[in-house]
């Protein structure tokens, strides 16, 4: 660990084969707990590269345990997290949506590192009992149109960094690995991720797979669409900034999308939407990130089809009813 430090203090890269090893070497616990610190640090005081994050990425996939779901056209819509913004579980509500909608999800999450509530946590919160045992996954994913995918059940040899993500408390590059790794390999994956420049290193990997994507960014920090501000997306269409006036929208303020500050609060928050009780900002915000998803899926689609799909699922309680058949089929 000593020369892959030194390595980093003097601003070389690692190639993609590079890269593997030491993640490899990491979940197999070969460093002690204050060089993992030490690397995880300083990776974060410099930008990563594309051959970084496809050995990160390979070495992950290969560690992990599998989730053939055996379903055609899942979707993922996972961000990396560490936008620093604490809203509420946006993409985590979206996924009901979309799956309120008739589309297959398989939602891969974690609990918060650098914010207070994660997917998982609320969803542990509100009774969901992770498993990674398949035959369950597959029956959620038949009866709910939805799965949930707990990453360290996934990913046991990450064990050995979780406790020192959580007293870094801040991003890390695991953020950055988080929706690339997703064990059930979905075939459609909308990404959101914190800055732009990521942005355009993920693109770059999903334009040499055979996934439909869309990475987003928003262009004041969001790894998601936040409505408090313009967005840029990158897909196979290309590149586009998108206007929220454009989607017929009016600015947010960030307090509009706050999260709970516990995770009680954020489960009240997430509930309040299912059920029909939430601000127009707090259900526009969770409605234009379920229509981006079912964009992805279905690029012919115009945005605000896509948007009166998700619409729908959440008024009719469509998305209420996945919730609670997910919860149910524990």
């Amino acid at each position: 660990m000593k020369a892959i430090l030194n390595h980093l203090f003097e601003n070389k890269t690692f190639t993609r084969e590079q890269s593997r090893e030491i993640l490899t070497n990491i979940a197999q616990g070969k460093y002690n707990n204050s060089q993992m610190a030490a690397f995880m640090t300083a990776y974060c005081m410099r930008s990563i590269t594309v051959d970084e994050l496809e050995g990160f990425r390979d070495a992950m996939l290969d560690l992990c345990l599998p989730a053939n779901l055996e379903t055609d056209e899942l979707i993922d819509l996972c961000g990396t997290g560490g936008d620093g913004k604490d809203t509420f579980n946006i993409s985590t509500l979206a996924s009901f949506v979309v799956a309120g909608a008739g589309y297959k999800v398989a939602k891969h999450g974690n609990y918060g590192v650098s914010s207070g509530c994660g997917s998982s946590n609320v969803m542990e919160f509100l009774g969901y009992q992770f498993t990674n045992d398949v035959d369950k996954l597959k029956r959620s994913t038949d009866k709910a149109n939805i799965c949930f995918l707990h990453a360290p059940l996934f990913h046991p040899a990450m064990k050995t960094v979780a406790p020192i993500r959580r007293e870094l408390g801040v991003k890390t590059f695991f953020n950055m690995l988080g929706p690339m790794v997703n064990p059930a390999k979905p075939q459609n994956q909308m990404v959101g991720v914190f800055n732009l420049e990521l942005a355009r290193v993920y693109a770059y990997l999903y334009q040499k797979s055979d996934v439909k994507y869309t990475i987003l960014n928003a262009l004041d920090g969001y790894d998601e669409i936040s409505l408090t501000g313009d967005f840029k997306t990158f897909s196979a269409e290309g590149e586009k900034i998108n206007s929220i006036e454009s989607l017929g929208f009016e600015k947010l303020n960030p307090e509009q999308i706050a999260g709970g500050s516990t995770v009680k609060d954020s489960a009240e928050i997430f509930m309040s939407v299912l059920n029909g009780g939430a601000t127009p900002a707090q259900n526009n915000v969770v409605l234009s990130n379920a229509a981006l998803a079912i964009k992805t899926i279905h690029p012919e689609k115009a945005f605000a089809d896509c948007f009166c799909e998700a619409d729908e699922a959440l008024l009719s309680k469509k998305a209420l009813l996945s919730f609670k058949t997910l919860i149910s089929s524990n």
